[in-house]
């Protein structure tokens, strides 16, 4: 079983990245999924979540109306389209699949982890 995270980069502040986690090995089509991330010093941070329909999203407070979080069951694939990036959204995102179909914002309810993509602001 293997999430691969992709789509980091170095982009001014103000600009837009989408990252893409493709799962392989097994469907997490019933599983939600989230976005941590972890900046240089700090502990690994909740991002977003979706559950395993789309129907149920969160947020933490630092990216509401600026990330959007996405899934396509079909691809085995979630996104986080993040926009209006600022210095402090610096960090390493790592996505990961969730014990159940809800999510939520414990990474310890999460079994799966992807390697991390970097995302770089500059301002």
């Amino acid at each position: 079983v293997q999430l691969q995270a992709s789509g980091g980069g170095l982009v001014q502040a103000g600009g837009s990245l989408r990252l893409s986690c493709a799962a392989s090995g097994r469907t997490f089509s019933n599983n939600a999924m989230g976005w941590f991330r972890q900046a240089p010093g700090k502990e690994r941070e909740f991002v977003a979540a979706v559950s395993w329909n789309g129907g149920r999203i969160a947020y933490v407070d630092s990216v509401k109306g600026r990330f959007t979080i996405s899934r396509d069951n079909a691809k085995n694939t979630v996104y986080l389209q993040m926009n209006s990036l600022k210095s402090d959204d610096t960090a390493v995102y790592y996505c990961a699949a969730h014990l159940g179909s809800v999510g939520g914002s414990d990474p310890t309810r999460y079994r799966y982890w992807g390697m991390g993509t970097q995302v770089t602001v500059s301002s």
